[in-house]
């Protein structure tokens, strides 16, 4: 019987959502507490894509499978118990066994948030704290320009060898926060994403806020096709997979 989760964590403490040796991460501590559920057998989880060290997460997504017939309440109880208070289990479902948190994904929505405004030390794990002022309607220009599908080489991770870079970027939009007008929130909504592909995005919209680039500039990065053509990387902090579509 397969069985979907949908989950929400901090991500300031862990080295990342996928399972490494000897370190702390949201695909280790679920799994432990399914094991426990599971009178100590393990269980792999399967997630809609793993986050890096620092990402956060509304509505992560993962499938896992277990012989063992489980009460979708109490399996959700179970598991909050034995989780640590930074993760959350929102929902559990039954899922048709042909079902794949990753495989059947259509698309995800990212969150990137930027404090404009005084250095905020509370926040400092959850906003990315750049804390002066970006042209807002030039960094939105340069967002629109990449809506549609593209070459993305120049917006991954430089090591990275895929046979296909190309991605579609559904829709974007930058989100102006009403009670504090120094806070913006980037949404990028998009049918597949590579590593630090967002992260790279936002690392260029920064320095056309900055003025450094100009928005039209975004265009001639996605024809070179080259990694070290984009820019900084924005800090890992200010981003959130805020939801994954089937």
């Amino acid at each position: 019987m397969r069985y979907f989760l949908t989950f929400s964590y901090d991500g300031s403490k862990y080295k990342g959502y996928q399972k490494q040796p000897k370190e702390k991460t949201v695909q280790g501590e679920i799994e432990k507490a399914l094991k426990k559920i599971n009178s100590g057998n393990d269980i792999s989880i399967h997630a809609s894509g793993r986050t890096d060290a620092g990402v956060h997460a509304y509505n992560q997504k993962a499938h896992f499978d277990t012989d063992k017939k489980l009460d979708l309440f109490k399996l959700k109880g179970s598991l909050n118990s034995l989780l640590p208070e930074d993760i959350y289990v929102k929902n559990v479902e039954i899922v048709e066994d042909d079902f794949h948190a990753r495989f059947s994904v259509t698309g995800k929505e990212y969150l990137y948030k930027i404090n404009m405004g005084e250095y905020n030390p509370i926040e400092k794990d959850y906003v990315y704290q750049y804390n002066d002022y970006l042209k807002i309607a030039e960094m939105e220009r340069a967002l629109h320009y990449i809506e549609g599908t593209h070459n993305f080489k120049s917006f991954t991770k430089t090591d990275e060898e895929k046979d296909d870079y190309y991605r579609t970027i559904i829709k974007t939009s930058i989100i102006r926060d009403k009670k504090d007008l120094d806070k913006i929130t980037i949404s990028i909504v998009g049918t597949g994403f590579m590593r630090y592909m967002v992260r790279n995005i936002v690392g260029v919209l920064i320095e056309i806020g900055e003025g450094k680039r100009k928005s039209e500039d975004i265009l001639k990065i996605l024809r070179a096709e080259d990694r070290t053509v984009a820019g900084k990387t924005a800090p890992a902090n200010g981003l959130y997979l805020n939801d994954v579509f089937y």
